[in-house]
């Protein structure tokens, strides 16, 4: 993708990642987009290196003292450019990374207690809340109802 953008341009990039993380049918009252492709890019170089920090290891310390730090700027300030550029918060945008690399994890097979580990979550019982508010269901059902559909599909 660095090289499509390094090529094409941005929106192309995005356009091509899209392509590759998006099912072709997904069940009703799921996000149809991984959470770092929704919008555009943020423009200021700042806030997008904490988005490309978080994206790149969503299990480190991105608590927003850490991620102000790491900007030298005050987390008011650091809170204030990702309400401005992602109508988010640093909190929210770093949970929807790590959900969206759960669901990915549950996906490939691997156990919900494995998928909250490898995401970044703090524990099972955190991934499955963040599920339940989003999905409406909870991990495990979330994957059984995904590796049935996988297993129709396939036949």
């Amino acid at each position: 993708l660095a090289l499509v953008e390094e090529d094409h341009g941005p929106h192309v990039a995005r356009d091509v990642a899209r392509a590759l993380v998006v099912y072709m049918q997904r069940a009703g009252g799921q996000s149809q987009f991984s959470a770092p492709l929704q919008g555009p890019p943020p423009r200021s170089p700042a806030l997008r290196s904490i988005t490309d920090l978080v994206t790149a290891n969503p299990r480190g310390d991105h608590s927003l003292g850490e991620l102000a730090k790491h900007l030298n700027v005050s987390t008011r300030h650091l809170t204030r450019l990702f309400h401005d550029e992602l109508s988010t918060t640093p909190a929210r945008y770093v949970e929807n990374i790590r959900f969206d690399l759960a669901r990915a994890l549950l996906d490939q097979g691997r156990t919900a207690t494995q998928a909250a580990i490898l995401a970044g979550f703090p524990s099972y019982e955190s991934m499955r809340r963040v599920f339940a508010r989003k999905l409406s269901i909870s991990p495990a059902a979330y994957q059984r109802r995904f590796s049935t559909a996988r297993r129709a599909n396939a036949d």
